[in-house]
């Protein structure tokens, strides 16, 4: 592991959870957005967890006492303090790694994101299915976007089973990032995401799980309130649209997909990246109602 984080934590010395819950924190997070985040997650009906946050780089001091203020509060929240920025894979590549040499028990890996906010009792229903679901290593849930002020603007409902998530995944992420568990015998395997990528490192790393025959599943149940800001339209930028076109071919190779419609789907998706914000928003709001259909 890494020498360039530092830890803290109360917990450290009597670490064992059922799960480990995953946040990475940066400089150009919100202080109120990440405290309704923290929140929400320290207010869940499941509490067998421990609430790993990565600080990841500097941030402004006020997020920074908030945390740490936080972490003196709660026996289950362990802060990683990182001496400099550097992504969100080798943040969660780190918790993963600690959590396999510290607490081999631990069984589920809970994604969340500083800027969303999780239904209280998303950890409990997500555990459940997966006790009640062996097959399954990797669960997603539906979710609600919410905009700068907290007002629900949309909702992105998602293929429920194996199947359909494979059948689409050539053509998009088939689960919401923030909201997905995934069983920690995955990652013993040696699965981890992609160090090299500030950005679809979740789509690579699906790919791959499913190219390997673990089993995927979304609940029906909106589980998160995902941030949906302003600027949501244009800031994907070109380094995230090109690297959203090669998970997509590397998705049909790796999953024996290689169809016409799937290329012209890469193909026009990149396309529409290069168009104006407004293009752009009108062909998420047409994509989303077919979605949720």
């Amino acid at each position: 592991m890494s020498n360039s984080f530092t830890i803290s934590s109360s917990a450290e010395s009597s670490f064992q959870f059922e799960s480990v819950v995953a946040m990475a924190v940066y400089s150009g997070d919100r202080l109120a957005w990440m405290t309704h985040a923290v929140e929400s997650i320290l207010a869940q009906t499941y509490n067998d967890f421990l609430y790993a946050i990565v600080i990841d780089g500097d941030i402004a001091p006020e997020m920074r006492t908030y945390l740490e203020r936080k972490e003196e509060q709660n026996r289950n929240l362990m802060l990683f303090k990182s001496t400099q920025n550097i992504g969100l894979s080798r943040c969660m590549n780190y918790v993963i790694d600690y959590v396999i040499a510290y607490s081999p028990t631990t069984r589920f890996f809970f994604r969340m994101d500083a800027d969303d906010i999780s239904d209280c009792d998303r950890l409990r229903q997500q555990v459940e299915f997966l006790n009640d679901n062996p097959d399954v290593s990797v669960l997603g849930s539906s979710l609600v976007e919410i905009n700068e002020k907290g007002n629900i603007v949309g909702k992105r409902l998602l293929p429920l089973h194996h199947d359909q998530i494979l059948e689409v995944l050539p053509r998009r992420c088939a689960l919401n990032h923030p909201t997905v568990a995934v069983r920690f015998s995955v990652f013993s395997q040696g699965f981890r995401y992609r160090s090299e990528l500030r950005n679809t490192q979740d789509y690579f790393l699906w790919i791959e799980l499913c190219a390997k025959g673990f089993k995927f599943a979304n609940l029906p149940n909106a589980l998160l309130q995902f941030r949906r800001v302003n600027d949501f339209y244009k800031r994907r930028g070109l380094s995230k649209s090109v690297h959203e076109f090669k998970a997509r071919f590397y998705a049909m190779s790796a999953l024996d997909d290689l169809t016409l419609f799937n290329v012209l789907y890469a193909f026009s998706v990149i396309l529409l990246r290069a168009m104006p914000a407004k293009v752009i928003k009108l062909a998420y709001k047409v994509d989303r109602y077919f979605l949720n259909r």
